[in-house]
């Protein structure tokens, strides 16, 4: 087997691991009209078992990236998805609610774990133009991800129940790790800074990873494409003809997926990551004043979250094209996990206070604005970069 062939494979079953970590949100959020009719009377509480999986990205998604270069991407995967199986096996009993509740708590540490250790290892394992193509296929992974479970979970959850489909998610879950595990994948980490564990370590790596523009920056930009990115998706439907908003809610992170895919890697070879991040933002923002000027919601829609696609995959690429090592990857992937669980948390009442409060055109401009202060943002920290005479994060060292 050539090792370039080798590789392909190592980064297909990152990215199907990814996909098992995107149905932990999933298999709660496709089916949850079906998870609430098993605790009728938690009824008031039933969101946090979709949301608490946020508040614990939210909480600790830079610290994230410090373990993960401390211990290894590898080995954090594997136990982010041992664990992640395990508690869906555990779920498929239908514990009472407060297990239940509880095992989404320590879900999330799987899910975080995951989603900072796999695409630091794509970064590793990848060069040139295949670490870009690999980068945009990951950025996929949470859209393709609810669209399966929608198409296949969904049915399979009517036929056979939700023990089942949780069952079925934590077998997936533990012959992807022990496929990984099979791979044979090697990292070199180099040098990482040793930390500790306690609250000093904490607040340094806060410090450390959103002082540098350089580890900080796919992470800033990250927070307001989340911000608006399930929000929207969750608010616009509604707001269109009736029997128009469940096709175009599923066309909706479809278009930006096929976006991505078709347009990133080639703009990649014209372009930085952040320019191209920049571009889709700019794009959003014309989208909008098209709607402004007349053009029909479904039109908007689909266009924007087609142009969100640039975001989606730049953002990501951005990591390894702005930091060299390992550590300063794994730390800027933790970044991107805490700042677009903050944005995943804040971005629904903050977009329907200003619906309710307003009206949908002063939504749409909120939304425009957010997207204005991402470009601004990442124009002054590359001003910064540029200011140090630096093109990546390694050249510090």
């Amino acid at each position: 087997m050539s090792d370039s062939f080798r590789t392909f494979l190592q980064v297909m079953l990152i990215w199907f691991a990814g996909l098992g970590a995107a149905t932990q949100f999933a298999k709660i959020a496709v089916p949850f009209s079906d998870v609430g009719l098993l605790y009728p009377d938690n009824a008031a509480v039933i969101g946090w078992l979709l949301s608490i999986i946020s508040l614990m990205g939210a909480a600790l998604g830079a610290i994230s990236g410090a373990i993960t270069a401390r211990i290894g991407p590898n080995r954090l995967l594997l136990l982010g998805l041992v664990l992640g199986g395990a508690l869906s096996l555990l779920q498929a009993s239908l514990p009472v609610f407060q297990l239940m509740l509880l095992s989404r708590v320590i879900e999330g540490l799987s899910h975080l774990a995951i989603v900072v250790a796999a695409p630091t290892l794509i970064a590793q394992i990848t060069s040139g133009r295949a670490r870009y193509n690999s980068m945009v296929l990951w950025s996929t992974f949470f859209g393709v991800a609810f669209a399966l479970n929608a198409w296949v979970g969904l049915p399979i959850v009517d036929r056979f129940g939700l023990p089942t489909y949780f069952a079925m998610h934590g077998g997936l879950m533990l012959l992807i790790a022990a496929l990984i595990a099979l791979s044979n994948l090697k990292t070199d980490m180099g040098q990482t800074e040793g930390t500790g564990w306690g609250l000093s370590a904490f607040l340094d790596v806060h410090i450390r990873t959103y002082r540098s523009p350089f580890i900080s920056a796919p992470a800033i930009g990250w927070f307001f494409y989340t911000l608006t990115f399930v929000s929207l998706l969750a608010i616009l439907p509604g707001r269109l003809p009736e029997g128009q908003g469940a096709s175009i809610a599923a066309l909706m992170p479809l278009a930006g997926i096929v976006l991505s895919w078709l347009l990133v890697p080639l703009l990649l070879t014209v372009l930085s990551c952040v320019s191209v991040v920049n571009l889709g933002f700019v794009l959003g923002i014309a989208t909008i004043i098209a709607l402004f000027l007349g053009a029909p919601l479904t039109f908007g829609c689909i266009a924007l979250f087609a142009v969100l696609g640039l975001v989606q995959g730049g953002s990501f690429a951005a990591v390894p094209e702005l930091n060299g090592t390992t550590e300063a990857q794994a730390l800027s992937y933790g970044a991107m996990a805490q700042m677009g669980n903050a944005g995943n948390l804040l971005g629904t009442p903050v977009l329907l206070a200003i619906l309710l409060g307003v009206d949908e055109a002063g939504m749409f401009v909120a939304v425009a604005a957010f997207y204005s202060i991402a470009i601004i943002a990442h124009l002054l920290l590359a001003r910064r970069r540029k200011s140090a005479g630096l093109s990546r994060s390694d050249d510090l060292k």
